[in-house]
């Protein structure tokens, strides 16, 4: 759980990637060539297994899998020409392009084409999925996966990982037997996990697999032609080219090359694109950049709320936190508030699709953002009798420099004051001291990120009942686990809500803003993708326009 915190909080202040010129672009914006910034070295390239957000990007460039995500962050077929769902949700049989290849780039040269390719198969899939679901490769993404007949199984030791319930009937046709209905399978299969690995290819590795551009092959947009990485040194760089076999009419590649120079920091990404060099950014806060200048990309993917340090007396009482809740008025505070946040009263963002929609389209928040001002005073005096005082000790907010402004918090700090007669201060701290004093518990009350790590809602209420710092109950967290094996995407909007009030009744975690995350280009650049929650950004389709 740390490291996805510690992934969290990283990745979600500044991960810039740019387009920067063209190279021969056509006038349908193809023919470019992207330069981009990682920040930091990619962990490994290996799908089954890495979770940092530089691995994540050029894993999405790399590689293709039955499913992706769309712009508007929706599941599609990408090597699935079709796929079907038997009538009991157990059996998912998808038929595969053929159109689909693999590409080893063995040369030393400079010669774009010199390599070999060969299809995409079900059996590529097939040990794609026995790797994740084998206990020894201790991938963080196989419980996702424990749907699969067996699977569970296999992760225990009890049975080995060949004998999960991934078979084919010929090269093109890959056939999944879950072990109970879940309709959150289509989603996950739209993750970086869940694409194809070549079993000869990664035997040939000997242990290698990912960690060099000798240890990579491609199926997807564009294939790795060179990376280099000195700690000590600069002009650290990974190099990639489209991967011609896999670009035709219907599924084209529009840039030419990828060009990622890997940086050590933040300040050196961003000096980067003032200078000029960098022609797109992720960041979480836009209001540096003129929407006259550059087109912005919001995606409301992140909830902002207050966390309790349960070790302080004060914060320890329910009716404490359970006061401070009911004296929020999020209608008024959404007044005084802009664009980049707006007032949360649950736990899944807006960016979560499910049945196509934003979830939170689906199931309104405002029954869970009530507001009982006159309930709260009375709450405050029996917490006050409960722990023995006649005033609260000085409380602070401990927040992130940049995650929202903190005069928004102040809104709600103020108004505390004024109708419980309470004073909260707030700190703001960078990134890393904000994680080091949770971890030593050196702080009372927090305004803490909550994400899922993929577009689900069951993402987002796990990463809650998970978290080290959110005081959950058992049966909260039995609630949630039930949603894995929930088989009617309609009866999961009623389930996610279910969920919500009750986690969010035990009162440690008040929601209070949807937080923005934005993907910035300048105006020649279109259709980037870019995917919040594993911090990726694909280029897949990206095109460029002179003005």
């Amino acid at each position: 759980m740390k490291k996805i915190i510690s992934v969290l909080l990283a990745a979600a202040f500044i991960m810039p990637l740019a387009a920067c010129g063209s190279d021969g672009s056509q006038g349908d914006g193809s023919g470019q060539m992207y330069n981009a910034s990682l920040p930091g070295n990619p962990e490994s390239l290996d799908p089954q297994f890495a979770d940092d957000a530089a691995s994540n990007t050029v894993i999405s460039n790399l590689y293709s899998g039955l499913m992706s995500l769309d712009g508007s962050g929706n599941p599609v077929c990408r090597n699935a020409a079709s796929y079907e769902v038997s009538e009991d949700q157990l059996v998912y049989t998808f038929h595969l392009r053929e159109d689909n290849y693999w590409f080893y780039d063995f040369s030393d040269d400079d010669i774009i084409d010199d390599g070999e390719y060969f299809p995409v198969t079900a059996k590529d899939y097939i040990f794609a999925f026995q790797r994740l679901l084998d206990p020894e490769m201790h991938s963080p993404y196989a419980e996702m996966f424990s749907c699969i007949d067996g699977g569970e199984e296999s992760l225990s030791g009890r049975t080995s990982a060949q004998d999960i319930a991934v078979t084919s009937t010929d090269d093109f046709t890959l056939i999944i037997r879950l072990a109970y209905p879940c309709a959150d399978f289509i989603n996950r299969l739209a993750t970086n996990a869940a694409v194809p690995c070549n079993e000869e290819f990664f035997l040939s590795t000997k242990g290698r697999y990912g960690l060099d551009d000798d240890s990579v092959m491609s199926n997807g947009a564009f294939f790795v032609r060179q990376w280099f990485y000195d700690p000590y040194g600069k002009n650290n760089i990974l190099y990639m080219r489209q991967n011609k076999v896999n670009s035709n009419d219907e599924h084209r590649v529009y840039p030419s090359y990828l060009s990622f120079t890997i940086e050590k920091n933040d300040e050196d990404i961003a000096k980067l694109f003032k200078d000029g060099d960098i022609d797109c950014m992720t960041v979480t806060d836009s209001s540096a950049y003129s929407s006259k200048k550059y087109k912005k990309n919001a995606v409301r993917s992140t909830t902002l709320g207050f966390i309790f340090n349960t070790g302080n007396k004060t914060c320890a009482d329910m009716n404490f936190r359970k006061a401070l809740a009911l004296s929020i008025d999020r209608k008024s505070l959404d007044s005084k508030i802009n664009s980049d946040v707006t007032a949360a009263g649950g736990i899944i963002p807006p960016a979560v699709k499910l049945l196509g929609r934003s979830y939170r389209e689906l199931s309104d928040d405002s029954p869970m953002s009530v507001t009982d001002k006159e309930q709260a005073a009375e709450l405050i005096e029996s917490a006050k009798r409960s722990i023995g005082v006649e005033t609260f000790e000085q409380l602070k907010i401990l927040m992130i420099s940049g995650t929202a402004d903190s005069a928004y918090v102040h809104y709600v700090t103020q108004s505390w004051k004024e109708s419980l007669g309470i004073y909260i201060g707030i700190e703001e701290v960078s990134a890393e001291e904000f994680e080091k004093r949770l971890e030593d518990g050196e702080y009372q009350i927090a305004l803490y990120p909550l994400k899922g790590c993929y577009n689900s809602g069951i993402s987002a209420l796990e990463s809650t009942v998970d978290c080290e710092y959110i005081r959950t109950s058992g049966e909260a967290k039995a609630a949630v686990a039930e949603l894995w094996r929930c088989g009617n995407a309609s009866e999961l909007v009623e389930k996610y809500a279910s969920c919500e009030k009750q986690i969010l009744g035990e009162y440690g975690f008040i929601p209070l803003f949807y937080k923005n995350e934005y993907l910035i280009t300048k105006k020649e650049c279109a259709d980037i993708i870019f995917d919040p929650f594993s911090y990726s950004v694909c280029f897949r389709e990206a095109k460029y326009f002179d003005d």
